[in-house]
């Protein structure tokens, strides 16, 4: 039971990944916060961990809002004392209509919408979290970056670059908040089928699959447990000397 007694706290954890790590937290003894906007969503997944044998509480909180991520996290430490585990899986590519749209058809508006909505809610969470941390001797931090962030895909610039810089982010605050105990690291998630990209996927056609499994050495798509299983390494006391490190989990595309 890796995380025994440890108050794990999951943005984005109604769906995909973040759903997949708040099983496998809340399945090794996590006492569970799950984040998200999506009530009926959040219902269920409750539900599910419950009818587990899990503990969890969940919270209807739009992390892009700093002072609903504020009363979060008092609200967190007013009744638990401390906060040991922050996943930010909030973030995506599809937060605007062409989710593949080249740098000159890209407008304004959405260049900002996707950069917001990948990186504001990771800064809020992890100041406020750090804030903690730092008062109670360490925790772990895990971020959500993407192989577009090294250029590896076909989403839009803006995505690259918002994943391109949760990569630097979590380095640097690695190197700040290391000396207080508190590591932070970020996984790299090449193609996976969550909701979202699981039904972009199917409509795609049968030729189309073929060549993006083809470009995967593994020579198969990524399912969000197989995401959810490094985060869960991150999060975990076999990752206590691992910082500043984002772990590319893409089947071996690069």
């Amino acid at each position: 039971m890796r995380f025994q007694d440890k108050v794990a706290v999951i943005t984005g954890a109604a769906n995909g990944i973040g759903r997949a790590t708040a099983r496998i937290l809340a399945g090794e003894g996590a006492y569970l916060v799950a984040v998200d906007t999506s009530g009926p969503d959040l219902a269920a997944l409750a539900e599910e961990i419950e009818a587990a044998g899990g503990n969890v509480s969940t919270m209807r909180v739009d992390v892009l809002d700093a002072q609903q991520v504020e009363t979060m996290v008092d609200s967190i430490v007013s009744r638990f004392s401390h906060i040991d585990i922050l996943v930010n899986a909030v973030g995506g590519s599809t937060i605007i209509a062409n989710n593949e749209a080249i740098v000159d058809e890209l407008t304004l508006d959405e260049w900002d919408n996707v950069i917001q909505f990948n990186l504001k809610g990771t800064f809020l969470c992890t100041k406020a979290a750090v804030q903690q941390m730092k008062k109670q001797g360490g925790g772990k931090i895990v971020n959500f970056s993407s192989i577009a962030g090294h250029g590896l895909s076909d989403a839009s610039s803006a995505y690259a670059a918002a994943k391109g810089a949760i990569i630097a982010f979590t380095k640097k605050v690695a190197r700040e908040a290391g000396p207080y105990g508190i590591t932070c690291n970020a996984i790299a998630p090449g193609l996976t089928l969550s909701d979202r990209i699981g039904r972009l996927w199917e409509q795609k056609s049968e030729q189309e699959k073929q060549l993006a499994i083809e470009s995967i050495p593994l020579r198969r798509v990524a399912q969000p447990e197989d995401q959810a299983k490094v985060v869960a390494f991150l999060a975990s006391a076999d990752a206590d000397y691992v910082t500043g490190v984002t772990i590319d989990v893409s089947g071996g595309q690069y």
